[in-house]
């Protein structure tokens, strides 16, 4: 009996351009809103929940390409490989989004940032300001952003692609 084993790069392929897809279209959708400033909850929630559909769905064709079987290795595996091409994916949409799009965001973000500190810290001395704002300053430049984009998308699938996998594992039968 031949024992087939599913592509990890094809369905990462499929599943992480699907997820960079589908997070990219709910970024361009608060673009258009004019709620890209604000950072809204529901933008988190909704990307979170595109990442659990998708590397669920990538598992799923995994295991089914697989014979049925699916290890927490190749679980793990699938995840982040589905993670990475999507954190790729939306992180160049990110420096591209700050850099040409909408050049002024990052300057846009500092001031809202800079509101929302002295509106939360009243007290708060001019040089502990200009000390925050230059701390968040270096956080918010093109390449960090990319950086900590995919980082978290890592971070996230790992996490996703754990549970999902100890739920969904089936590990092949060893004859001796």
């Amino acid at each position: 009996m031949e024992n087939q084993k599913a592509s990890v790069k094809k369905i990462a392929l499929n599943y992480g351009l699907i997820l960079a897809l589908g997070t990219i279209a709910v970024s361009v959708i608060v673009y258009a809103v004019g709620m890209h400033l604000e950072q809204p909850w529901w933008q988190s929630v909704l990307n979170l929940l595109i990442m659990i559909a998708c590397i669920v769905m990538g598992l799923k064709a995994f295991k089914r390409e697989g014979d049925g079987f699916l290890s927490l290795g190749d679980a793990l595996k699938t995840g982040l490989a589905i993670s990475l091409i999507a954190g790729l994916i939306g992180s160049i949409f990110t420096y591209i989004f700050v850099t040409v799009i909408e050049p002024e965001f990052v300057s846009q973000m500092l001031e809202v940032t800079r509101e929302k500190m002295v509106e939360d810290n009243p007290n708060m001395t001019q040089e502990q300001m200009d000390m925050a704002m230059d701390m968040t300053g270096k956080f918010m430049s093109p390449w960090i952003m990319f950086a900590m984009g995919l980082i978290a998308s890592l971070f996230f699938g790992f996490i996703v692609s754990l549970v999902a996998g100890l739920i969904m594992k089936q590990n092949r039968p060893t004859y001796e």
